[in-house]
Order: structure tokens, then C-alpha cells, then sequence
């Protein structure tokens, strides 16, 4: 190596043992090696080098890129670590100690949604449900066809659909527009008796005060021997009373169509439209739809219908968090407003259980 050269790797090798962090590390970097490096510098002139000579020069100017190229990138390890190390010390826990009580006016809480959430589950689980999940993205079959849902039904426009560019099975797949995708899942991979719910996020191309592009939903399924409409009417009227509190609560159970259940019905609760208190007056509000699963559902899943019967109910999650606690805007919801959240969250040391009252 010559001296010019001998001379650069001594000072880069002094440079770096004095740079004690990255942003110092970088600065060494680009004053050898950057557009205007004193490495690049060299090998811009090799060219001015007579020929017979620029041979042997080249490669000693490439072999000392190569020695400080691979010193840079050892003090840069170095000074990871070490920087890791420093934020590991400052943000050391003690997680032996008590928790802090939150300062008056201080924020911190479950989000309404999941609160309700795990009153869903609550209750839902005291009656031998089970939780399950599954993707938010679709195939044709787990989101429409296996569903009884046919192309022309409008559920498969665009204008109501998130439809994605990869296609299963030669058609497009889509950000499901209800968690029935798990009912579907559920059928096909157990063996019955089945019953579970299936809360999670769903996807509409609608947004306004009670609307959002992304909500949530929750679906029930049971699939047993001999279940009839009177299983589907006690489940749905034990879990709207316990779950809004009202023992007395008026239910009613109103004919529909949805293309999955055959009979559908729509489910309705009590209440008074003047005032908007659940349980009092002569009014009736929508809350959720229901009905026996449809044997072409059953025959897509492999069950055979003449054994198996079931019911399946939905439900939008917000929908009854705002009912429950007098909201009448949805958008706050997803505004991540800390105001907010500290009125209608709840203590997370606060588990939702039944003896609670919930």
C-alpha cells in the first residue's frame, strides 16, 4: 500500500474509533466514501494514471475500499448495540410493581368496541359458544357462493364491495363484507354439533353518521340435531335482555329475507322513538337478522340437512354499543379522540363477567 493510501486507512481507522453514534458514523462514512469522498476522490483519478501503473494502483485503491467499507460496517454493529443497550436501560420496567391509578381527567381505557366485545363473549360463552377468527380477506366461495349469494345478488357490486386484484380460483377475491365467511369455515373443517360466534372487522363501501367503510360484526351459528326456531327465539331474547340490562325488554321476531336462512327474520327491541330509552313506549327498533340456516348453505359445507338443522344470527357491533350507551354518531369511533375515550372507555382491570351484571 502505498503512503497516500496507508495514510487515509490510519485516519478513517482513528475517525471511526471516535465516533460514539451513528449520526458520527455516517459522517465518517460520506467524508471517505460519499460523492465527494477522499476515497472516491482516488479512484476518479485512476485515470489519470499512466497505464502501465493503473493496474497495480486500482486494485490497492479497491482493496482499501473493500478494508473500510467492512471497518464501517463493524463500528456500525458496535454502535447498535450499544444504542440498544442505552434504550433497553431507559425504558427498563419494573412489572413487580402495582399498577398506577389514573390522575383525574387522565385517559387510558378499552375502547367501547372491544368492551362490547367481551361482553358478547360473556355471555354468549355461558351458553357454550365459542369464539372463532379467520381473515379479513375472502375468496368468491367463503364470502357469496357457499353462502346461497348468486352473482346477480347485489352484495357482489362494486359499489358495496372491496374488491382486490388476486383471484382464487379464477375469481376476485374481496375484504369480506360479513364474518359469514366463518360460519362457512367453521361447517366445513368440524364436525357437528357447532356453535360458535365470530366477531370481527367487516367491509362496506359506505361511510355517514350510523355507516363506516370498516365496522364490526358478529355472527352466531348452531348446527345440531333437532334445532328449531324456538332455540334461535330463546338464544337472541337472553342475550338482547342481558346484554342491555333489561329483563323486561320486549322482543320481537318479524319475517325476512336474507339468501343464507330460510325462515329469515328480523330481530326488533322495544323502545320509545321520542325519548330513545330501550325497553319503554310502543315503538319497535331493528337490531339484528336471523333464521335457520338454509339446506343449500347446509349442502355446500357437506352436512346433510334431513340430520343436521341450525340457526345462524348477525349483528353490527357498534350498532348496539351506541344503543347501549346513548351515542348517535358512529364516526367517533375511529376519530381516536382521547376525550372521547376517556368518557365511554372502561378500566381495563374491569373484565366483562356475567356476575358483574352485564
Amino acid at each position: 500500500m502505498t503512503d497516500d493510501l496507508a495514510a487515509l486507512a490510519a485516519s478513517t481507522e482513528t475517525e471511526l474509533a471516535a465516533a460514539t453514534d451513528l449520526r458520527a458514523l455516517d459522517a465518517v462514512r460520506v467524508s471517505v466514501l460519499g460523492k465527494s469522498g477522499a476515497l472516491t476522490a482516488l479512484l476518479k483519478g485512476l485515470g489519470a494514471i499512466p497505464a502501465d501503473q493503473r493496474k497495480e494502483r486500482g486494485a490497492a485503491v479497491n482493496a482499501l475500499k473493500n478494508q473500510l467499507e467492512a471497518a464501517i460496517e463493524a463500528r456500525r454493529v458496535v454502535l447498535d448495540a450499544a444504542a440498544l443497550d442505552a434504550r433497553l436501560a431507559a425504558e427498563k420496567l419494573d412489572m413487580t410493581l402495582p399498577p398506577r391509578p389514573a390522575a383525574p381527567g387522565g385517559v387510558g381505557g378499552i375502547h367501547p368496541i372491544n368492551r362490547t366485545i367481551e361482553e358478547l363473549t360473556a355471555i354468549f360463552g355461558s351458553m357454550g359458544f365459542k369464539v372463532v377468527e379467520g381473515p379479513d380477506i375472502e375468496g368468491d366461495w367463503y364470502n357469496f357462493a357457499a353462502l346461497n349469494i348468486p352473482d346477480h345478488h347485489p352484495a357482489r357490486q362494486d359499489q358495496d364491495t372491496f374488491y382486490l386484484p388476486g383471484l382464487v380460483d379464477g375469481r376476485r377475491t374481496v375484504l369480506r363484507t360479513q364474518t359469514s365467511p366463518l360460519q362457512i369455515r367453521t361447517m366445513i373443517g368440524q364436525e357437528p354439533p357447532i356453535r360458535i360466534i365470530a366477531p370481527g372487522r367487516t367491509y362496506r363501501s359506505d361511510h355517514d353518521a350510523t355507516h363506516s367503510p370498516m365496522f364490526h360484526q358478529v355472527e352466531g351459528l348452531v348446527i345440531d340435531r333437532g334445532i328449531t326456531l324456538g332455540h334461535l327465539k330463546g338464544c337472541l331474547t337472553d342475550f338482547l335482555r342481558t346484554f342491555f340490562g333489561i329483563a323486561t325488554l320486549p322482543v320481537r321476531f318479524r319475517s325476512s329475507y336474507f339468501p343464507f336462512t330460510e325462515p329469515s327474520m328480523e330481530v326488533d327491541i322495544g323502545w320509545n322513538r321520542k325519548t330513545g330509552e330501550l325497553g319503554a313506549g310502543t315503538d319497535w327498533l331493528e337490531i339484528l337478522g336471523s333464521g335457520m340456516v338454509h339446506p343449500r348453505v347446509l349442502a355446500n359445507c357437506g352436512l346433510d340437512a334431513r340430520e343436521w338443522q341450525g340457526f345462524a344470527f348477525g349483528m353490527g357491533i357498534e350498532r348496539i354499543t351506541m344503543l347501549k350507551h346513548g351515542m348517535s354518531d358512529l364516526r367517533p369511533f375511529f376519530e381516536a379522540d382521547s376525550r372521547w375515550l376517556s368518557h365511554y372507555g372502561t378500566s381495563p382491570l374491569s373484565p366483562a363477567t356475567l356476575h358483574e351484571g352485564v
